[in-house]
């Protein structure tokens, strides 16, 4: 393969050779639809190993196949070369398809590196990753960087594929909320800003250990000496802020860093901690970053409408980033003002009777249950947990749980949820299913409490995602809303 860069590109080859794609999911398929327009001109042939078959995916396939593009399902070893490989997120790299296309190609990288590569060298990228609040921050990002007028998309998990935007050229900055599965086939990947938010146990069904996922987490920053770019980064988690202290000990370090908190909390500095250069925290309740010399107070904690502690830090990250890709103090400001909850993550959802219901179906670990049993004050909350299981230790809920004014289990997992946290002192009850918990809540709930949604498990037992679930809770509770009055 040809490997000359195309001028004004981040780093695309002139000539792609024979390029391989890896899955044919939503990515797969955006990453194919972009190479079928090269055939014959930068991609000298492409291949797509599908994995399994599906109705929408034999459809597109042959689409493909009458373009010369050969198709395999459920076919999992090679017998030719590649000079690239694309794989989709949801194949693992301790898979052996994984490992057999590693073997037959000269490179393997994620959708969102290849994006970034097409893309124009012009363009900014700020990439967000983090076991919890990805979502929130990448959505909160995008819109500060909407209210300073730029031309701005979001991308990656949150929605558009970061191939499709850049073909479109959609944006002159890419926000984009980047998972551990993209980052583990980073090669050039570098952003101008990174934001790495926390790292706690997850996804170890695909990455086979914690410290595998830890890693790949941390390729978000591995490259931004390249862009001499800035890393937004967690400093009140223990593993984020080892992070931290390994690359500091580097000789070289060509890109700055702002630490969120530090290990006493958000409520502290870095700077006041270890003489850190840069650093963001709540000064008396008040969001405040230091950066280049410039201090900053932007918004009291207090006056944003996404609610807890963990949001705090969400809006920190956004603030820290935002100012790193030169928007204006003021600018920062009215965007965090002006910034309502996304769906599904602690989002208002109802009141009944003087209580109110919030859906937090996105927590799916324990780790986000925790965050969201922190935003409630201690006796005020119902919380209903529960669902798909993921086997995860309870220890840490248990401990956050004791806040709650009582606890409903349902689901798969609600019996062992219901046996880790009885011991508590308060009410703990076990339903069947969701609407079963959310009635016995409600029974339990007297004028001024919450009921809150948040499961700390997937949804997979009696939903088809989060958002499935999310979506249901609030039919429900508008539903009783309706019948009460």
């Amino acid at each position: 393969m040809d490997n000359v860069y195309i001028d004004g590109r981040k780093a695309a080859f002139a000539s792609l050779g024979d390029v391989l794609i890896l899955g044919l999911g939503k990515s797969g398929r955006a990453v194919a639809q972009y190479c079928l327009d090269l055939l014959g001109t930068r991609v000298s042939s492409l291949t797509i190993a599908a994995g399994e078959h599906n109705e929408s995916a034999l459809a597109f396939a042959k689409d493909c196949e009458k373009a010369g593009v050969k198709v395999y399902f459920d076919r999992y070893t090679f017998d030719e070369r590649y000079d690239l490989c694309v794989a989709s997120p949801g194949i693992s790299q301790f898979s052996r398809f994984y490992e057999n296309a590693a073997e037959a190609s000269a490179s393997v990288i994620s959708e969102v590196e290849f994006a970034w590569r097409e893309s124009r060298a012009d363009s900014s990228w700020i990439a967000v990753t983090g076991t919890n609040g990805k979502t929130t921050t990448t959505t909160l990002i995008t819109h500060i960087l909407e209210t300073a007028g730029k031309r701005v998309a979001a991308v990656g998990n949150i929605g558009t594929t970061c191939i499709e935007s850049v073909a479109s050229d959609a944006a002159d900055v890419y926000v984009a909320e980047v998972s551990s599965f993209q980052l583990a086939s980073m090669d050039l990947f570098a952003p101008q800003v990174a934001v790495l938010l926390n790292i706690t146990p997850d996804h170890l069904y695909w990455h086979m250990t914690f410290d595998a996922y830890a890693e790949a987490k941390k390729n978000i920053y591995r490259h931004l000496d390249d862009t001499h770019g800035t890393l937004v980064i967690d400093a009140v988690c223990d593993v984020t802020r080892a992070c931290v202290k390994e690359f500091k000990e580097k000789t070289e370090r060509g890109f700055s860093y702002i630490p969120l908190g530090c290990g006493a909390g958000l409520d502290c500095s870095m700077i006041d901690a270890c003489g850190s250069e840069n650093a963001a925290w709540l000064s008396d309740g008040m969001l405040h970053v230091d950066y280049k010399g410039e201090s900053v107070d932007l918004v009291a904690a207090s006056s944003l409408h996404i609610k807890g502690e963990h949001n705090a830090s969400n809006a920190l990250a956004a603030a820290s980033a935002a100012l790193a890709a030169g928007v204006a103090p003021e600018v920062v400001r009215r965007g965090l003002r002006s910034f309502k909850p996304l769906e599904h993550r602690l989002e208002p959802c109802g009141d009944i009777a003087g209580v109110s219901f919030f859906d937090d179906s996105k927590a799916t670990n324990v780790d986000a249950t925790c965050k969201a049993l922190s935003a409630f004050p201690k006796g005020s909350a119902i919380f209903l947990l529960g669902g798909h299981d993921k086997g995860t230790e309870l220890d840490e809920l248990v401990e956050a749980a004791s806040v709650c004014r009582a606890i409903v289990c349902f689901g798969a997992a609600g019996q062992r949820f219901f046996e880790a946290l009885s011991p508590l002192d308060i009410p703990v009850e076990l339903a069947d299913h969701m609407e079963d918990a959310l009635d016995r809540a409600i029974a339990l709930a007297q004028p001024g409490n919450s009921v809150v949604l948040s499961p700390a498990c997937a949804s997979f037992d009696e939903f088809d995602s989060f958002e499935h679930r999310g979506r249901v809770f609030k039919q429900l509770v508008d539903f009783r809303a309706q019948h009460a009055r």
